[in-house]
């Protein structure tokens, strides 16, 4: 196909997902509260019994479902445009010394059953697949546009206020490397780390780095419940849209690990999906995560994390809701979207 077919078709995909996120989802929303009885319902299962068979709420739902698959796999879709291409692309990763792929790594079960997000074959199984992770994370929140902060910075900007200065920072799920650019650019005196399962995106994010000169970061192919640093590596562990990717007893495991790397007097901070504020917010969430391959955003959702964090002995512990853009998480916001939250806790300084 030719770029001014895909571009025009994932602009019209685009736009199709803002009319969704910004006509439709407040509609919805209205004549859920329109048929909503007093007291209003306290469970999805009790809010899917007045709305679930409605006809707005089911093309609210298939539009949701299949503009994700046009998106990623129709005619003009990321997968078949970046196919055509991909000696091009491969050719063009260019340096990416900085990254540290594992060969032998065995990708868990769980991160192989599923195609995540509807990306074919998901964001691990194919050189390629960074590429097309890359340009499908551009329009994955259609309101932001250019006209706010990139939410990335915004998180870091959070984290720099927060607390000291890192020198030695950990991120873990790092994808192709969006979420961290903003903490080796903002912190350019510290050590960064970036770990992900994906080999491909992995390599993508080690090329960028290298293409715009950074030294102070690494790359490496590695599972963030599992790594091979030592304790008290660190004093800042991040992640960005990895605990809602992870199972119940895998989400466990990585807060462990995160607790062992940090330094005494060291912190953490999580940026994920986990506040939901009523039933209706958690019914919408949850139908989204079935409808884009997110199996595990319900049960993430229902952990009490404060407590389990507070169970492995860190302390100040935190669960904020964050706004990825100016006014968003007001109570009168009406658009759709993502509950972002900011997990933050800290390791208990050494006594003297």
């Amino acid at each position: 196909m030719d770029d001014r077919s895909f571009v025009a078709a994932q602009d019209f995909i685009l736009g199709a997902k803002s009319y969704w996120t910004t006509v439709i989802y407040p509609e919805l929303k209205d004549d859920y509260q329109n048929r909503c009885p007093a007291p209003a319902p306290d469970t999805p299962d009790a809010v899917e019994a007045i709305i679930g068979g409605t006809v707005l709420y089911r093309y609210y739902a298939w539009l949701e479902r299949h503009l994700q698959r046009f998106k990623y796999s129709g005619r003009y879709g990321l997968y078949p445009y970046h196919h055509e291409r991909r000696d091009a692309l491969l050719a063009s990763l260019g340096e990416t010394g900085q990254a540290e792929i594992d060969p032998g790594l065995a990708m868990p079960q769980y991160y192989r059953s599923v195609d995540i997000h509807q990306h074919p074959g998901g964001v691990w199984s194919d050189d390629i697949a960074g590429f097309v992770y890359e340009r499908g994370a551009r329009s994955t929140t259609p309101l932001l546009g250019g006209a706010h902060k990139d939410l990335h910075q915004r998180f870091t900007d959070f984290v720099a206020s927060a607390g000291p200065e890192p020198t030695h920072i950990l991120d873990m799920g790092c994808g192709f490397g969006k979420s961290t650019r903003p903490f080796f650019e903002t912190f350019s005196d510290a050590e960064v780390d970036a770990i992900d399962l994906s080999g491909p995106c992995v390599t993508l994010g080690a090329s960028d780095a290298a293409a715009s000169s950074n030294s102070n970061i690494r790359y490496r192919q590695m599972d963030a419940i599992n790594t091979d640093y030592g304790d008290g590596a660190f004093d800042l562990i991040t992640s960005t849209m990895l605990v809602h990717e992870l199972p119940p007893p895998e989400i466990d495991q990585m807060f462990d690990e995160a607790a062992r790397l940090l330094q005494p007097g060291g912190r953490m901070a999580h940026l994920d999906f986990h506040y939901l504020p009523d039933a209706f917010a958690r019914f919408i969430h949850y139908g989204h995560s079935r409808r884009n391959n997110e199996p595990f955003m319900e049960p993430w959702a229902e952990i009490d994390i404060a407590q389990v964090l507070e169970k492995k002995g860190l302390i100040n512990v935190q669960v904020i809701p964050f706004e990825e853009a100016e006014g968003a998480s007001t109570d009168d916001y009406p658009y759709w979207r993502f509950p972002w939250t900011i997990i933050y806790a800290e390791k208990p300084a050494v006594k003297n």
